[in-house]
This record gives C-alpha cells, structure tokens and sequence, in this order.
C-alpha cells in the first residue's frame, strides 16, 4: 500500500512546544501527530454513528407513536 502525506501544518510555537512535552520515550512528533488524527477521525465516525441511530430511533418513534421515558 502506498502512503500519502498530510499537508504542513503551521502552528503557534507554544503549541509545537505543548506538543513536544508530552511525548513518551521514544515517540516522535509525527507519530503524535498521526495518532491524534486517528483518534479523532475514529471519535468523529463513532459520533456520527450515534447522532445517525438517535435521528433513526425519533424518526421510528415518530412513525409508530411508541415513546419510552429515560427512566
């Protein structure tokens, strides 16, 4: 498989430097960074996973008249 490259990114010295900081041993800050955008493509599919069944669960409410309470 080839691999593609993520555009330049310029940011505020401090945040390159928060960024730095907090890297464990032996990990770079390219792997930080790949890592990040992984978790936040994963946590951005699970949201719209979630917002996608909550309209699907009002849409059958609304259609079949069954509501539940939260309790």
């Amino acid at each position: 498989m080839k691999t593609a490259t993520f555009p330049s990114l310029r940011v505020e010295p401090e945040l390159r430097q928060a960024a730095e900081t907090v890297l464990r041993k032996g990990e770079s800050l390219s792997s930080f960074v790949e890592e990040s955008i992984r978790a936040s493509v994963e946590r951005r599919k699970a949201q719209s996973e979630f917002i996608a069944r909550g309209l699907a669960s009002r849409d059958e409410a609304r259609r079949t008249g069954r509501y539940f309470t939260a309790e």
